[in-house]
């Protein structure tokens, strides 16, 4: 039996350079306003999946993505990297889910690639930071779950064992398979692109993508079957409507605060005390201090 190694990861807009264009009138966010990146923490993620398919012979990382046509960058992305290969969830009934939604198609997905040992996501998302998808996924499956990973200490067919990053210091623990990791930021992060796999894995595209293209890749795809990025719909993955999209999202927004600072002006001290002094006592009279 193989050792299959899943892992859940995002493209999330680029939220930590956030300008007056971020949001839109109705609270959303305008992801055509920002760019759109791998989550960061699922990044550290695919580095720990890594590191396990480098000590356990013939393991396969497998990279599980929900999204729009162009989230199939990231499967590229962590192919270039050393993932074997990766599925793109999308269908527009999957628009607007929340956790609850999002855990639910992630669930049926895992399970259609069934057997496996380890799940393992990012611990939260920069576009949400609920931290809550992950464990989701890990209560559907009814798998133990090893959360806020922050280090690899030994992997073996029968067992992981990993280190926790912990509010108050680190905690030890171990697992049988099969087991959900959520993985901290504080975890290594991902090793870089490696030439060979780029060359290899550069014209990965899903079938969508392949319509869009100009050049005829039909005698290559043939040729390299590899270089397909596999699409489930909502009909692949068998799902409820009722539990997917907004209809299958508990989660209401009341209100969004759209707080944009801006730097109006700068204060350049010298080496002089009363230069010192005098911006602390300005600082206590705006009550930012003190």
């Amino acid at each position: 039996m193989s050792f299959r190694i899943i892992v859940l990861a995002k493209q999330v807009p680029d939220t930590r350079n956030v300008g007056k264009d971020a949001m839109k009138a109705d609270g959303t966010v305008n992801r055509a306003a920002l760019p759109a990146i791998f989550n960061p923490e699922d990044l550290n993620a695919l580095e720990m999946a890594l590191k396990v398919k480098d000590q356990i012979k013939g393991a396969e990382v497998i990279v599980l993505t929900m999204g729009p046509t162009r989230a199939a960058e990231i499967i590229r992305e962590a192919m270039y990297r050393g993932a074997d290969k990766g599925y793109l969830i999308t269908d527009r009934k999957f628009a607007g889910s929340d956790t609850l939604a999002t855990s639910y198609t992630l669930f049926l997905a895992a399970k259609k690639l069934l057997p496996f040992q380890m799940v393992i996501c990012g611990r939260q998302a920069i576009d949400g930071d609920t931290a809550q998808v992950g464990p989701q996924v890990a209560e559907k499956l009814g798998i133990p779950q090893i959360t806020y990973a922050e280090d690899l200490v030994s992997v073996t067919k029968n067992k992981v064992v990993i280190k926790r990053r912990l509010e108050r210091g680190v905690e030890t623990v171990e697992s049988t398979f099969p087991v959900a990791v959520t993985v901290h930021g504080s975890a290594d992060n991902c090793r870089p692109r490696i030439s060979k796999l780029l060359l290899r894995n550069k014209h990965s595209r899903t079938i969508t993508e392949l319509q869009t293209e100009i050049k005829d890749y039909t005698e290559l795809y043939a040729n390299r079957p590899y270089l397909t990025i596999d699409e489930w719909t909502v009909e692949d993955l068998d799902a409820e409507a009722v539990k997917l999209g907004l209809s299958g999202s508990p989660t209401k927004v009341k209100k969004i605060d759209n707080v944009i600072l801006v730097h109006k002006e700068s204060t350049v001290l010298s080496n002089d005390d009363r230069d010192v002094e005098s911006l602390m006592k300005e600082l206590i009279e705006q009550h930012i201090i003190g």
